[in-house]
């Protein structure tokens, strides 16, 4: 009985991770895919292949593709330029480093640029569309911003270092950890490591850091996705996991990523 309960413990963690699956299944021909996957959006009309190849951001050869916009995610980018916009435009609520100070507002410094990049499109209006990610701030903010704009502030971010942070609440934190590498089994909570790495690195592009990230943001995140204010998670993953959190369990895991590293 014991052996059979890990076996299923195990694979009730792992089942975030097939979703990276789809990595493997950007080089398959669409007559050979093995799953539906569910078009997003206004991408009802698109093959499998085409809605898992956006995913992935890779085109069925292997190499980079575009990420919705005119111009490739892997072009060349102008750190420089990105630390000029970074210091103009972005400095007052993210630290001209990204480390912000604010619990509020994010840490930037040390994301994934593909991750950067794709959250200042996702705020960005699309014609008559609202944008995907909603925060009138932040939609205000990119309004003027190119592609390209957006590309060398990601890769500014993510050239910064993170300044290590604590966790302030270590008895909070404990519940954090086990929930994180563990996952809760009897509500059917995956380890948020089997997406975000144990040391909090993340899975570029579509899974971020959190390690060292503001407890109050990480939580605020948590919840927005709860009540589907925040709806840009690739196939509703995280608006999925959130449902089955506690509060409590939610609080936990945001205060162990602030001190993870």
């Amino acid at each position: 009985m014991g052996s059979i309960l890990a076996v299923v413990f195990a694979l009730m963690l792992a089942w975030p991770c097939l979703l990276l699956i789809k990595l493997a299944l950007c080089n398959l021909p669409s007559s050979k895919t093995p799953i539906e996957i569910k078009a997003l959006g206004n991408n009802s009309d698109k093959s499998q292949q085409s809605v898992i190849q956006e995913l992935c951001n890779i085109s069925s050869s292997g190499t980079p593709s575009k990420i919705k916009s005119p111009e490739n995610i892997l072009a060349k980018v102008d750190i420089n330029k990105g630390q000029q916009i970074a210091s103009q435009v972005c400095a007052g609520c993210h630290s001209p480093d990204g480390n912000s100070i604010i619990p509020a507002n994010p840490i930037l410094a040390g994301q994934h640029a593909k991750y950067i990049t794709k959250q200042l499109m996702d705020y960005k209006l699309q014609g008559d569309n609202s944008a995907k990610r909603n925060s009138p701030v932040m939609t205000a903010m990119v309004a003027p911003l190119t592609p390209a704009d957006m590309m060398n502030l990601g890769a500014y971010y993510s050239a910064q270092a993170i300044n290590p942070r604590a966790a302030k609440d270590k008895e909070l934190a404990e519940l954090g950890e086990n929930v994180y590498r563990g996952g809760n089994i009897e509500s059917g909570v995956p380890a948020c490591a089997s997406c975000h790495s144990p040391n909090g690195a993340g899975i570029p592009p579509l899974y971020p850091r959190l390690a060292g990230q503001h407890a109050e943001y990480t939580v605020a995140q948590l919840r927005a996705f709860r009540t589907e204010q925040r709806a840009n998670d690739v196939n509703n993953v995280m608006r999925e996991i959130v449902t089955r959190m506690s509060e409590k369990e939610m609080q936990a895991v945001a205060e162990f990523v602030s001190g993870l590293r």
